[in-house]
C-alpha cells in the first residue's frame, strides 16, 4: 500500500467535488490510501480549516500528505504551497490554512508551487483543488521532491488570530478559536498555560463573557445537565461546553474566556 493522502475541504458531500478529487488522485497515484478527514468545514471558513488541520497532523505517520482546500480566493494570484512539518507534508492554498500548524511546529521545508508540469492540462479558475492541488499531492506521493514543484520560500499568510491566551495581572484572557458540531467553544487558552498558572498561583476560576462558571472540571457530567462546564479537551485547549446543551447558544461564538486566581 502506498502513502496516505488526507483531505480536508469545505466541499461537502452533496456534489461531485470530493469524488472528483479521489479520481484525480487515483489516476496519478493509484496505490495511495485516501483518508477523508472532513468535507464539512464551514464554507470559506479558513480558521475552521486551519484548526482541523492542526488537530489531525500529530496522529498520522511520517510521510503523510495532507490536502487542505478551503479556498475563497480561488482563481486569484494567491499561491499554492507545499510545506513540510514533522516529516509530513501539507499541500494548500497560501491563505492562512497553515497558521496554527506553523505557530506550533518548525517548518522543515516550504515551496511555492510554480511548475505547471504537475498540474492538469486544463485548469478551471474555480476548481484548483482538482486541477492543481490534487495533482501536486499525488505527484508528491509518487516520490517527486518538494523543490521540483517550485521555489523555496519562507513567506506565508498567517491569520490574525492569537494561538495562545494573553497573560493578565489576574491570570489569563483568551478568545474562542473554534466551535465544534456540539456547540462546544474551543479557546486559545492552552493546557501548558493553565499548568503554569496553577503551579504559580493555585486554583483558578473560569469566566466566559464575565460570567463565573467555576473551576476547571474533568468532563461534561461533572456539572448538572444544562449547566456550563470548562475542561481541557482533546485539543489540548480549554473548552467550554454545556452539559447536553450548546455553549455557543449561551455565550456566542466570539466569547471571551478568562482565567482568574481564586
Amino acid at each position: 500500500m502506498g502513502r496516505i493522502i488526507t483531505l480536508i475541504t469545505d466541499y461537502g458531500w452533496r456534489d461531485h467535488y470530493v469524488g472528483v478529487l479521489h479520481g484525480v488522485i487515483l489516476r496519478i497515484a493509484p496505490d495511495v490510501r485516501i483518508v477523508d478527514v472532513t468535507h464539512a468545514v464551514e464554507p470559506h471558513d479558513i480558521t475552521h480549516g486551519a484548526f482541523v488541520l492542526r488537530q489531525v497532523l500529530p496522529w498520522y505517520p511520517a510521510g503523510t500528505i495532507h490536502m487542505a482546500v478551503v479556498d475563497p480566493g480561488v482563481g486569484t494570484d494567491r499561491r499554492i504551497l507545499v510545506a513540510q512539518y514533522g516529516g509530513q507534508f501539507i499541500v494548500t492554498p497560501d491563505n492562512g490554512l497553515l497558521t496554527f500548524v506553523h505557530r506550533d511546529l518548525p517548518a522543515e521545508e516550504m515551496v511555492s508551487v510554480e511548475n505547471r508540469h504537475f498540474f492538469l492540462s486544463k485548469i478551471s479558475s474555480t476548481f484548483h483543488g482538482r486541477d492543481m492541488i490534487a495533482p501536486v499531492a499525488s505527484h508528491l506521493a509518487n516520490g517527486v521532491r518538494p523543490r521540483e514543484f517550485g521555489r523555496v520560500t519562507d513567506r506565508l499568510e498567517i491569520l490574525p488570530i492569537s494561538w495562545e491566551a494573553e497573560r493578565t495581572s489576574s491570570g489569563l484572557c483568551g478568545q474562542v478559536i473554534y466551535v465544534d458540531r456540539f456547540g462546544t467553544l474551543v479557546s486559545n487558552v492552552q493546557v501548558k498555560q493553565l499548568e503554569s498558572i496553577q503551579e504559580e498561583r493555585g486554583n483558578v476560576s473560569v469566566f466566559v463573557n464575565g460570567e463565573n462558571i467555576g473551576s476547571i472540571k474533568s468532563t461534561f457530567s461533572d456539572v448538572p445537565i444544562g449547566k456550563p462546564v470548562a475542561f481541557v479537551g482533546g485539543s489540548g485547549n480549554l473548552e467550554i461546553a454545556v452539559n447536553q446543551g450548546r455553549a455557543v447558544d449561551r455565550f456566542s461564538p466570539d466569547a471571551e474566556v478568562c482565567i482568574e486566581v481564586r
